[in-house]
């Protein structure tokens, strides 16, 4: 049972991990405001509360968060892959330094963002865009959770599964199970119960949850 509720904002609470977790917040009792874009309001899950406003743009985003006590930064590109890498200096470092910035601004107490398992051998422009706004979180001494998943199974997002028996082998060597293990799939759901659980247990510092972590997220 949850013990104590929270006011949550969410950025890029339309998107496919944001509707669910949106959902699961409010089925446990916390308050949760949205920033959307105009005409997306119909797409946030009833009993949310948008707001409209430009997730790229801090002077967009601060008007809408206080009081909340969490901000979630959600916002990136659909589908990431190579052939992306300016969307994601343009969009999901943007967004989330603007995000950061903004909850550095309003005294937000946690910030909890979805980032990326690192090293990893590919998606070099991306892990470089979500370090970024790792990097600008620790210079903002912000209190954050960061998840790093390295591929959330989802809807449309079911390819790596392939790669399971790849896995599976570098596991049984020692000098590559590591590896094996930070860059490992974690699904949709383990990713709701380890942002929900971010969100009920806020950090004091900064707080890095890695892919093991992810998969053993279970909500109580």
């Amino acid at each position: 049972m949850v013990q104590e509720k929270y006011f949550v904002f969410v950025t890029g609470g339309t998107g496919f991990m944001g509707r669910k977790l949106i959902t699961s917040l409010l089925q446990r009792g916390h308050r949760v405001k949205a920033l959307v874009r105009e005409g997306s309001q119909q797409r946030l899950p009833p009993g949310a509360e948008a707001v409209i406003g430009d997730p790229l743009s801090a002077a967009s985003i601060a008007p809408h968060v206080t009081p909340a006590h969490t901000f979630v930064q959600l916002v990136g590109v659909a589908h990431p892959n190579p052939s992306k890498a300016n969307e994601f200096r343009a969009i999901d470092q943007t967004a989330g330094c603007a995000g950061a910035e903004v909850a550095g601004l309003c005294r937000v107490t946690h910030f909890v963002y979805v980032s990326v398992a690192q090293p990893a051998p590919v998606m070099k422009a991306y892990i470089m865009a979500r370090s970024a706004v790792e990097a600008r979180i620790y210079q903002l001494r912000l209190d954050a959770t960061i998840l790093r998943p390295w591929y959330v199974l989802g809807p449309g997002r079911r390819w790596p599964i392939l790669l399971k028996p790849f896995y599976a082998l570098l596991s049984l060597f020692p000098q590559a199970r590591a590896s094996a293990n930070r860059l490992g799939l974690v699904t949709c759901e383990q990713m709701i119960a380890a942002l929900v659980n971010a969100i009920e247990n806020p950090s004091q510092g900064m707080r890095i949850v890695e892919v093991p972590q992810i998969r053993q997220s279970v909500l109580g």
